[in-house]
């Protein structure tokens, strides 16, 4: 198994396909913006919360997204918002990241009695971002061709479940003022509002809204609820990711795929693990997993791997080797390293990498495999021409680096 060492790859070319942004703020400008805002945290220090909410370790999912009450509080600022956005975009390059696509859930952020509206959302984000983009850009080591261009895209979540209150202002709103709905019916309606918010503001304002993604708890919601709302971005070419085969198994991602037209799948460990099959129709769950992994691999969906993640929010994979990037791997599927948050799991691109190369055998040409899955399966917002040039530029630069590092 080739050794890479940690030098080697934060100077490789890399992306982050699978990066909550409101799971990836800087600690202390939390604490900064907490206090702007007169948001109250658990601890005002780094090591205080890093004790009580950012752990390194979380006894389940519900302890994990329990951190997410904090950042969202202090997000539904459009100038803490700009700033995280910023900031997360300066963090990536300074590992060498080329090439993010930041998501996030706007309607957790709306507030609609503080003047907080989508676009407002969607600009501060987005102003952030493309700050951060057009200085790296300016830098002499781009300018002269030495290193590739930093770029984004942004990705927007639509939640597969919340509840009348307590989720956030907008969506206690809308249950207000659709009391009559069944809560399902609430929620379909909200993402439907924001794959259509999305699609008006990239078609009129040139937003480099780049797909839609269904986040949230998955079990007892299935991605198949949400087939109009997918079919809608299908139908407007807005690409499309789910979180899926996370908390649910196999059957969650053939629902991605066969309702929602999934371009891309969040996580899909579970996927691999028949003692989460329910459909008593399915009699051999070996051999339709086998027949799921087969058809993705086939069709090129990539999988949004985020191992600390998935180590964090399983206790039951009490080893790195037991994670079911080693099916994924076996069974040849594209595969694309990402961090899902970066301070909730404490982690970074180059960490993830360095897990994923330091326990399972990937060999230098899987590795480039890897990293070229990462920009080729990303929802670059330009043509696909340009995107294929600038996926060529990042794998020559790979290249480089590999030959500099004495593996070519």
């Amino acid at each position: 198994m080739p050794r890479y060492s940690a030098d080697f790859i934060k100077m490789m070319p890399k992306s982050d396909l699978h990066l909550h942004l409101d799971g990836s703020l800087r600690l202390d400008s939390l604490i900064d913006m907490a206090k702007r805002s007169q948001v109250t945290l658990p601890s005002e220090t780094v090591a205080g919360l890093k004790e009580l909410v950012f752990k390194e370790r979380y006894q389940n999912l519900g302890e994990y997204l329990h951190c997410f009450q904090y950042t969202c509080a202090v997000l539904r600022d459009p100038e803490n918002l700009q700033q995280a956005a910023y900031e997360l975009a300066l963090d990536n390059q300074a590992e060498g990241v080329n090439y993010i696509e930041v998501r996030f859930a706007p309607q957790l952020l709306i507030d609609l009695t503080r003047g907080i509206d989508f676009d407002q959302i969607m600009h501060a984000v987005n102003n952030g971002l493309k700050q951060a983009m057009q200085e790296y850009n300016a830098t002499e080591a781009v300018l002269s061709g030495q290193k590739p261009p930093f770029y984004y895209g942004i990705i927007n979540c639509a939640m597969r479940m919340f509840g009348n209150k307590g989720f956030s202002p907008y969506y206690t709103n809308l249950f207000q003022l659709m009391r009559d709905f069944a809560p399902m019916d609430v929620i379909k309606l909200a993402a439907m509002e924001l794959v259509r918010a999305s699609v008006r503001l990239r078609d009129e304002e040139g937003m480099p809204i780049v797909g839609l993604d269904l986040a949230g708890q998955e079990a007892g919601y299935p991605a198949g609820k949400f087939k109009e709302v997918y079919e809608y971005a299908h139908q407007h070419f807005l690409l499309k990711t789910l979180h899926a085969g996370e908390a649910y198994g196999a059957e969650s991602v053939f629902e991605a795929i066969t309702e929602c037209y999934a371009d891309r799948l969040g996580h899909g460990y579970s996927m691999f693990i028949p003692e989460m099959i329910q459909d008593p129709a399915i009699s051999d769950k070996t051999k339709y997993i086998n027949n799921l992994a087969s058809y993705i691999a086939d069709k090129r969906i990539a999988i949004e791997v985020c191992l600390t993640s998935n180590l964090q929010t399983n206790p039951a994979i009490t080893d790195i080797r037991q994670h079911k990037f080693k099916d994924m791997l076996e069974h040849r599927i594209a595969t694309v390293i990402c961090t899902d948050n970066r301070l909730v799991s404490n982690t970074t691109v180059s960490k993830e990498y360095q897990l994923a190369l330091d326990n399972f055998d990937v060999p230098l040409k899987r590795l480039k495999d890897m990293v070229a899955y990462g920009f080729k399966k990303s929802f670059f917002p330009g043509s696909y021409v340009e995107k294929r040039q600038y996926a060529k530029q990042c794998l020559e630069y790979f290249d480089r680096v590999a030959q500099r590092y004495g593996f070519i």
